[in-house]
């Protein structure tokens, strides 16, 4: 299964992948441009880092469920790597917009595509993505899943992550160096380093 792997390795192969969502507006398309990988094993800036609690226990489900939590009051979504009970997971940072772009836009209140789905909390605020979509099943094709995409023509970079206070020096941040739709900027995106091509 693709998501029963190691996070990292899940969050690199989910950059060109496309995050989609179907709700009564209609169906809103992105391609992932930016995402995070955290470990389920020494690493403190993991939500499960001190175990399971009601808020994170998502995170303990099967690969492929979904974890969506909020923070500032906004609304940040994952997807949950490896087996049942190892709780590992990807955060997706950024989306390229590219269908329902009027719905997305009517969310966020914005008409700058650029900006629509720039970082984890504007990504599920312009798919409507919040706490009900906590454990949903991603490999179902309904409501909220991925599909596979095509390789990505940019070249794939790696930093460590973006906000976090723990573990902070692990380069555990993939996205695609030449896109505009990534969220980084600054000293993040100068601490890029190229990582090796993916297998075929």
């Amino acid at each position: 299964m693709f998501y029963d792997r190691d996070p990292a390795t899940v969050a690199r192969e989910l950059l060109g992948a496309y995050l989609i969502r179907v709700t009564r507006e209609g169906r809103q398309r992105g391609r992932i441009v930016e995402t995070e990988a955290y470990l389920s094993r020494n690493d403190a800036a993991c939500h499960a880092a001190r175990g399971r609690t009601r808020k994170n226990a998502s995170m303990f489900a099967g690969p492929g469920t979904a974890y969506v939590y909020a923070i500032h009051s906004r609304w940040c979504f994952n997807v949950v790597t490896e087996p049942r009970g190892t709780p590992s997971a990807v955060l997706i940072r950024a989306i390229e917009p590219l269908e329902g772009i009027a719905v997305m836009e009517a969310r966020r209140r914005l008409s700058r595509t650029l900006d629509l789905a720039r970082g984890p909390a504007r990504c599920c605020e312009a798919l409507a993505i919040d706490r009900r979509l906590d454990g949903w099943n991603l490999c179902r094709g309904q409501r909220l899943w991925i599909a596979a995409g095509d390789r990505p023509p940019e070249p794939l970079l790696c930093s460590p992550r973006i906000g976090v206070t723990a573990a902070a020096e692990l380069p555990l941040r993939f996205f695609l160096g030449e896109c505009p739709y990534v969220s980084g900027t600054g000293r993040w995106n100068r601490a890029a380093v190229p990582f090796p091509p993916l297998e075929n």
